[in-house]
This record gives structure tokens, C-alpha cells and sequence, in this order.
């Protein structure tokens, strides 16, 4: 795994696992509804995945993107359909969106390429 995708995912779940270790329960309960949200229901994983990474990209939030690049990945989304879900976020988002979208893209190849990355609980960012 490159240094980027090992830092990204390390972090990610040590500062989660901080965050709520903290006994506050609106964090624990945005927490948990923000992982409810991307169950399978009568949209299927796929979807809300591809879903969330539009929103993330129009929001511009390049630890989320990562994020739902990898669940994307790990959930069978093929190229051709995040490139599809890409395009959507690029034409909602405006041309702000193609540094976002070249980094997405970046970690895309790296996961094609066979780094692993290993999400935990659905916590973005």
C-alpha cells in the first residue's frame, strides 16, 4: 500500500476510534446514522456509494472522495461506472471540481493497481 493510502486510512480510524471514545452522544449518533445510511436498502450499496462520492465530489472534500472511491471499488463499481458518477459530479460541481476529480482519479489507479485499502465504519472524512 503507498504511503498516502496507508497514512489516509490509518488516521482515519485512529482519530474515529478518539472521536468516540469522547462521550458525547450527537457525534455517536451522527456517527452511527451516517453508517445506517450507506446499508443496503431498496437502493443497494452500489448506488448510495456512487451516490455519496457525487456528493463528496460537489462538496469538495477529497477525504470523503477517497473514501467512497475505495467503498465504490471494494462494492464492485466498475471504471466505467465511476467515471460515469465522475461526470455527474463535474457538471453539478463545475470545473472547481477537476482538482478534486484528478486526485480521485489518482487513487483510483493506485487501488486498480492492487494497494488495499481498508476502510472501517463509514465515518467520512
Amino acid at each position: 500500500m503507498s504511503d498516502r493510502l496507508a497514512e489516509f486510512t490509518a488516521f482515519r480510524q485512529r482519530m474515529n476510534e478518539r472521536i468516540l471514545a469522547q462521550d458525547n452522544q450527537v457525534v455517536r449518533r451522527f456517527f452511527a446514522l451516517d453508517t445506517q445510511t450507506y446499508k443496503p436498502g431498496v437502493l443497494d450499496l452500489k448506488t448510495k456509494e456512487m451516490l455519496g462520492l457525487v456528493a463528496s465530489l460537489v462538496l469538495r472534500c477529497d477525504d470523503c472522495i477517497s473514501y467512497h472511491v475505495a467503498q465504490c471499488h471494494a462494492a464492485g463499481v466498475s471504471r466505467d461506472e465511476l467515471f460515469e458518477a465522475f461526470s455527474v459530479g463535474l457538471v453539478v460541481g463545475g470545473s472547481i471540481v477537476i482538482p478534486h476529480l484528478r486526485r480521485a482519479v489518482d487513487f483510483l489507479d493506485r487501488l486498480e493497481a492492487g494497494e488495499q485499502v481498508t476502510p472501517d465504519a463509514h465515518e467520512h472524512g
